[in-house]
């Protein structure tokens, strides 16, 4: 997304902060001096797996959520900690959901409930899954992209579904130093470049575009009035 990966990175160019450019490249070089390198794989862990269940279905309202799939984080990657029966995937994602080069990528802080539908869930979301099991393997992030890359090109991973979308809607999401919980949102995943054939961005638009090369895909997100619990969210700063 905009270069790094929607989940997580294109809301650090989008959080309601006003900044210059001098400003923003600063504050991109402090994250990245604070991350350089993987925390300590506890870090990333959830200690309680009914609180990362929970957190994770936080991500959509209950009625998308408590048929959903649920995946929780292990020292090896992530694993069904709840079977689901409506076709939704929720996990909670970690920082290396964004682009390799993005300067939180390692950020052990990053909480994302996210919650995939079906045509994700299948798609879009593997590859996330996939980064997961190389990181914890110790895989550099120069790896990752690699593998991940000829993961694509060969078909390991599959082609996106038209119509892949996701909730992020968590009171409680935790999305990068900058943006904290920013606001509720959908992300549709589209296959290549697609800004323009979306009017996302223009004057008066509601959509957001970030093109993620790296999987592929532009993520077209879509700001919504309250979170997943119901309560209202802030307002959009203008």
């Amino acid at each position: 997304m905009r270069k790094n990966n929607v989940v997580i990175v294109a809301l650090t160019l989008l959080v309601p902060i006003a900044m210059t450019d001098a400003g923003s490249r600063a504050q991109a070089q402090e994250a990245k001096s604070a991350y350089p390198a993987m925390a300590p794989v506890d870090q990333y862990l959830m200690a309680d797996q009914n609180a990362e269940i929970a957190l994770a279905r936080s991500g959509a309202p209950a009625s998308v959520s408590d048929g959903a799939e649920v995946m929780v984080l292990g020292r090896t990657g992530f694993t069904t900690a709840a079977k689901g029966t409506n076709g939704f995937l929720c996990v909670v994602e970690r920082g290396w959901g964004a682009a390799t080069d993005d300067p939180e990528f390692w950020n052990p802080k990053i909480r994302s409930p996210i919650c995939f539908n079906p045509a994700a869930a299948r798609t879009f979301a593997r590859i996330f899954l996939m980064k997961t099991k190389l990181v914890l393997a110790g895989k550099s992030k120069a790896e990752v992209l690699a593998e991940t890359s000829a993961a694509l090109d060969s078909k390991e991973l599959p082609a996106l579904e038209p119509g892949s979308m996701c909730y992020m809607m968590s009171k409680q999401q935790y999305l990068n130093d900058r943006g904290a919980a920013w606001h509720p949102h959908l992300m549709f995943f589209v296959s290549g470049d697609a800004e323009k054939s979306w009017g996302a961005d223009g004057e008066g638009s509601p959509i957001i575009a970030a093109n993620d090369p790296e999987e592929r895909v532009t993520i077209m997100m879509v700001p919504v009035w309250k979170w997943s619990d119901g309560t209202p969210a802030p307002a959009m700063a203008h």
